[in-house]
């Protein structure tokens, strides 16, 4: 069902391509359209350039990202005003298209984008169970440590945030079932279309789609109350800000922040400071070398070594 729902935003001659290639879904990551370039994926990882005739890469056309615009907008890109001016439109089972083109700027705002030229379908994977070897590590008395996800892109680092989520609401052998506030600010982990995750994300789960991080976390603790917040892709002061108020407020935070080491987490002069205050009490740093979501470490809050994923 997930696949025919990207495959149906596809233009046709893009999808009579996948087709042929026999690809399996689960292990597509994205699909990438850019006018007079090849046609390019990102399957298992690494970059797939598709071909046409005889051999020779199959070149993206103006007709094809037309095509597609036409169906991701339902004929319609003037009712998207609103999500283009973001850069990307989320589209039914949460995978996220993201496009560049020319911007029409009003009072120093982009207002919308024209002549759209690239195109790029970021599938949202749900991988269930995907979070089950780090709650070991990130929980006691069966309640949640303040836990900060690190990860390079495209390493898991959403999908293992939104297996998380799904079980600490859930509750499991490890964590009693908990009310979870999400602030969704790209639509990434919910998937929200029309306002409705299409992602699991748990039966104690509200989530707050398309707002900015902070903003959303002071709106979340004032009207539902959560006892855990998650947010994604952190890294402004105002994120920063919005967390220890959170914290202040007896709330657990959940978050994931783009660094390839601790070393270099500590460049950032906001998260270095809140590593040397030890808000955050457990540290997941992710990588994509046997596998993509490999656990390469979980970090107690002064730095020791808990746990490290086995892939021999």
């Amino acid at each position: 069902m997930q696949e025919n729902r990207i495959l149906n935003v596809l233009p046709r001659s893009v999808r009579i391509l996948i087709h042929k290639e026999q690809l399996q879904y689960e292990h597509l990551q994205e699909i990438k359209l850019r006018v007079e370039k090849p046609l390019l994926l990102i399957y298992r990882g690494e970059e797939l350039i598709l071909g046409g005739q005889r051999g020779k890469p199959y070149m993206v056309t103006k007709e094809d990202v037309r095509e597609m615009l036409e169906y991701i907008s339902n004929y319609s890109l003037y009712a998207y005003e609103q999500e283009m001016k973001q850069g990307f439109i989320t589209i039914e089972g949460g995978h996220r298209v993201g496009m560049t083109g020319q911007a029409i700027i009003e009072n120093g705002k982009v207002k919308n984008l024209k002549h759209i030229s690239s195109v790029n379908v970021r599938m949202s994977h749900e991988v269930l169970g995907c979070a089950d070897k780090v709650f070991p590590h990130i929980t006691y008395n069966r309640s949640l440590y303040h836990t900060l996800v690190i990860s390079p892109p495209r390493c898991g680092k959403t999908t293992l945030l939104r297996d998380m989520i799904r079980q600490i609401s859930d509750g499991n052998d490890w964590v009693r079932g908990m009310a979870v506030g999400v602030v969704d600010e790209r639509s990434e982990i919910g998937g929200c279309y029309m306002g409705v995750a299409q992602n699991h994300l748990g039966i104690r789960t509200d989530v707050l789609d398309g707002c900015p991080k902070a903003e959303g976390m002071i709106m979340l603790i004032r009207s539902m109350g959560p006892e855990v917040i998650a947010v994604d892709e952190i890294g402004s002061a105002e994120d920063v800000h919005a967390i220890e108020y959170a914290m202040h407020c007896g709330c657990k935070m959940l978050a994931t922040v783009h660094a390839g080491s601790m070393e270099e987490l500590r460049k950032k002069p906001l998260l270095d400071r809140m590593i040397d205050q030890g808000r955050f009490e457990r540290y997941i740093l992710l990588g994509n070398r046997a596998h993509v979501g490999q656990i390469d470490g979980i970090f107690d809050h002064r730095g020791s070594l808990l746990y490290r994923e086995d892939v021999r």
